[in-house]
């Protein structure tokens, strides 16, 4: 009988293995590469944010886009980072923390080689004042208040001509005030010239707006409602010198009725 053929050996894939070889080198070499630069940029001197916590600015920080946001609060964030590689600066986490200062509505963090940190700061607008309840108490304070319904403290020597909120507290959501000042703002836009009379709007509720308008130079407060305001109003200053006749002593009055006018 003929034999069988003996089994062939494999053959070594040689061509395999340089291809594996020479990525397992290109890829450790990368690695350690990038572990060499890595640690060249949080350690060469040349690239620290060296400044000095005892001063008041650092010129390595250049802060921009600010009139009333606190400075120093903007400059206390990114004391951790000092004498630090800007490489090893956390943006997203001091992104954040600005974002919790008074004032700043939107703010971004720029790292320019070697040395330097640019913060970019978009402070909010106020639209009226917020007079805010001090709890447990009747007494009162002032702060601002932006259209986002965000609470921002008084700068000080600066004037602003704006109306005065009411109804509204810290203990509200940004959204609660939000909404709150929309309606304020609807209010006034529909009084349109005799807004310059109304010194305060009270929206504690929307559906019983109430304002308080100087009349003939007294202050009268005025339960408004939660539409036609103008008609309302004006409704109100033709009739008002009947209803001093008849009231000379009210200083509120209901005008949420249309066919009459309420002194309370």
């Amino acid at each position: 009988m003929p034999k069988a053929p003996a089994p062939q050996k494999p053959k070594a894939n040689w061509r395999l293995w340089l291809r594996v070889t020479v990525w397992f080198s290109l890829f450790v070499c990368v690695a350690w590469g990038g572990n060499e630069l890595r640690n060249f940029l949080l350690k060469d001197q040349r690239f620290g944010l060296a400044c000095d916590p005892s001063e008041p600015t650092c010129p390595l920080l250049e802060i921009k886009g600010v009139q009333y946001a606190s400075r120093a609060k903007i400059q206390g964030i990114f004391t951790p980072d000092f004498g630090r590689s800007v490489f090893d600066l956390p943006l997203a986490e001091r992104r954040r923390h600005l974002l919790a200062i008074d004032w700043v509505r939107t703010a971004s963090i720029s790292r320019v080689w070697p040395n330097h940190i640019v913060v970019n700061v978009t402070e909010r607008k106020p639209v009226a004042f917020a007079k805010l309840p001090v709890n447990g108490t009747a007494r009162h304070w002032m702060a601002l208040v932006d259209q986002d319904g965000a609470l921002m403290t008084l700068p000080r020597g600066v004037r602003f001509h704006l109306p005065v909120l009411s109804g509204i507290n810290e203990d509200q959501s940004d959204e609660d005030r939000r909404i709150r000042v929309k309606a304020m703002q609807h209010l006034l836009e529909d009084l349109g010239p005799q807004s310059k009379d109304i010194s305060e709007v009270n929206a504690a509720s929307m559906q019983e707006m109430r304002v308080i308008a100087e009349v003939d130079g007294q202050g009268v407060e005025l339960w408004i409602g939660d539409q036609h305001y103008r008609s309302r109003y004006m409704n109100f200053l033709n009739h008002y010198r009947d209803i001093r006749t008849h009231s000379e002593q009210a200083s509120t009055f209901d005008l949420r009725l249309d066919d009459r006018i309420l002194a309370r």
